[in-house]
């Protein structure tokens, strides 16, 4: 069976974020917190990833979780006695701070009961969109995409090209077997669009078919969930998005990856959560001299 294509508008409402993960490389700490919600600087994971997407122009964020992380999705309610006693005291800026996250998007929570993969997480939104939605966004919240911005131009590759846009970095090659590698080719938009035919999971440096490789972010015409439930699980029994949109290009829908000049931070392991931290921190307006300074210091010994 082909997969027909829905309408080619790169518009969006909805972003998904998977989130129903343990944390292991962060335990014991991921037993109570999750690892969405530690902080970079004083501003979670999650909430940067939900301003991205707001930012974008999604007007919901559905939260993958699993029983025992409801948080997650509650750190997006409001708290009006938090922000009036705040406020009672004088801490305008910190009021504002608590209000900034319920104030960002529209946040619900869909559950995924089984460790199943990225596939599998992404199907269980499927059923919370409404019929008119053409398209989705799916954000990975370990991954930071600096400066923000790529999801909007994915949009617009959309409204260009109809199907799935993805988001690419490009790698040195010595470095490109620890990623999912795109195989590519040019197009008529610019040298930052291309178009996928296939895809390698970390494939040696002299295999792989280009140095484009994937990053965390997706914006998916809802064929997608059509693919999902058609593919079978791989190793240890997941459902990889990957293998659904390997199945979407052969069947004729289009693909196409935005290649993403800027940087990137993992906050899904403790060595890049604290490059982010100190990234950010450097960047603050109250700690940031601070902080430079230690560091110079600290380095010298």
């Amino acid at each position: 069976m082909s997969v027909q294509t829905s309408s080619g508008t790169g518009a969006f409402r909805t972003a998904v974020v998977p989130a129903a993960g343990l944390g292991t490389r962060f335990l014991p700490t991921t037993k109570a917190v999750p690892k969405e919600l530690l902080p970079v600087v004083d501003t979670p994971g999650i909430e940067l990833v939900a301003a991205e997407a707001a930012e974008a122009g999604a007007q919901r964020l559905l939260v993958v979780t699993s029983p025992g992380k409801d948080s997650v999705a509650a750190y997006f309610r409001t708290d009006d006695e938090l922000v009036k006693t705040l406020e009672g005291r004088g801490k305008d800026e910190l009021a504002e701070k608590v209000r900034r996250a319920p104030g960002l998007l529209e946040v619900e929570s869909v559950y995924q009961y089984e460790p199943k993969g990225l596939g599998h997480a992404v199907a269980q939104a499927g059923p919370a969109l409404a019929q008119d939605e053409q398209a989705v966004a799916v954000l990975l919240p370990d991954d930071l995409v600096l400066p923000t911005g790529v999801l909007a131009r994915m949009a617009e590759v959309r409204e260009r090209h109809g199907g799935s846009v993805l988001c690419a970095f490009d790698v040195p090659r010595e470095q490109i077997a620890a990623y999912g590698v795109f195989e590519v080719s040019d197009t008529d938009d610019d040298d930052d669009v291309k178009q996928v035919h296939g895809m390698v999971e970390k494939p040696s440096p002299d295999e792989a078919p280009s140095t484009f490789a994937a990053a965390g972010r997706y914006l998916l015409d809802r064929a997608i969930f059509d693919a999902l439930d058609r593919i079978t699980p791989g190793a240890g029994g997941e459902l990889q998005l990957t293998d659904a949109v390997a199945l979407l290009i052969a069947e004729g829908h289009p693909v196409h990856v935005v290649v993403h000049r800027g940087g990137r931070h993992d906050l899904g392991n403790p060595a890049g959560y604290a490059r982010a931290s100190v990234d950010f921190m450097l960047e603050h307006a109250e700690y940031g001299e601070d902080l430079r300074n230690w560091l110079n210091e600290r380095l010298k010994d």
